[in-house]
């Protein structure tokens, strides 16, 4: 059994290999002139499973998760695994008008051309993994963001919208404190809405905790909101941290006093592993050949 880390996974590919004791697979991979990817796995994979791993975000990287599935399908491995730290597409899950295509579908079915299982880290909404062509589970890395909290004294979790809730209630069991949401409602793919409440956090160190921290703006609304509550500190989490744009500068302006995201994309602010959560699932998972 190997398994095949991909370019913007290679950190969350070594802990999995070291959790589970399964060599990492030698390859070869480059950059064309052009740009096109080369790709190639070195040892003799014929009849074993594999496990691939590779974020899909941004673009290129679906690209190169395609091709390096395409490679074990070529050199007869038994079974292919993909993990997806970060299922890029995620949140393009429906058509809001006519003529749209629903992307996260589109590249569920082609990432399911050649995998026998599919497992992603804190989808976006549940009902992705039903656009893949495979058994397709999800975990999440809550867990592990809520024990680095937990040693940030933190005395209130809040989730940014009412769907992040669950999250937010996870979280607060584990670090023991209240929990609540902000309302808010999306205007567009730019403008939110935010509806401030009385969450009575004042002289509080309060962490709010999200799946994804994209632009930044809605939860600089959210920083500022809870300073002006008389929170002490904000902490901001996340799983999947995008950041895009100024969106650190926006979070820093706001007020917040740290900021945190796990190592599904790798940036300045991974502070928390996702090896773990992956591996849990990948090992209880009646679908996952490691023999």
């Amino acid at each position: 059994m190997y398994v095949i880390g991909g370019n913007a996974s290679k950190t969350v590919a070594g802990d999995i290999s070291d959790i589970l004791k399964i060599p990492l697979a030698e390859i070869i991979r480059k950059r064309f002139p052009d740009d096109e990817y080369y790709f190639r796995i070195k040892d003799d994979i014929s009849g074993e499973n594999v496990v691939i791993i590779q974020t899909t975000y941004p673009d290129k990287n679906i690209i190169e998760l395609l091709i390096m599935q395409d490679a074990a399908f070529e050199a007869n491995a038994k079974s292919i695994t993909v993990v997806l730290p970060y299922f890029g597409y995620s949140r393009q899950d429906k058509k809001f008008e006519e003529g749209e295509p629903i992307s996260a579908r589109a590249i569920a079915e082609h990432i399911s051309l050649h995998a026998d299982l599919v497992i992603t880290v804190d989808p976006h909404k549940e009902h992705l993994l039903d656009f893949f062509k495979v058994p397709a589970y999800s975990c999440s890395a809550v867990k592990d963001i809520a024990k680095y909290l937990k040693s940030k004294d933190i005395d209130f979790i809040l989730a940014p919208d009412k769907g992040a809730i669950n999250r937010a209630q996870k979280a607060s069991k584990i670090i023991n404190c209240e929990y609540d949401y902000l309302e808010k409602t999306r205007i567009d793919g730019e403008t939110v809405k935010l509806q401030p409440k009385n969450l009575q956090t004042q002289n509080m160190n309060v962490a709010i905790i999200d799946d994804i921290i994209s632009t930044g703006g809605t939860m600089a609304q959210s920083i500022r909101e809870l300073k002006n509550q008389g929170a002490k500190k904000v902490l901001v989490a996340c799983t999947h941290g995008l950041f895009i744009g100024e969106a650190k500068e926006k979070l820093l302006s706001a007020g917040c006093d740290e900021i945190i995201s796990t190592d599904t994309i790798e940036n300045e602010f991974t502070k928390v592993k996702s090896a773990k959560c992956i591996t849990d699932v990948l090992s209880k998972n009646k679908n996952f050949k490691s023999k």
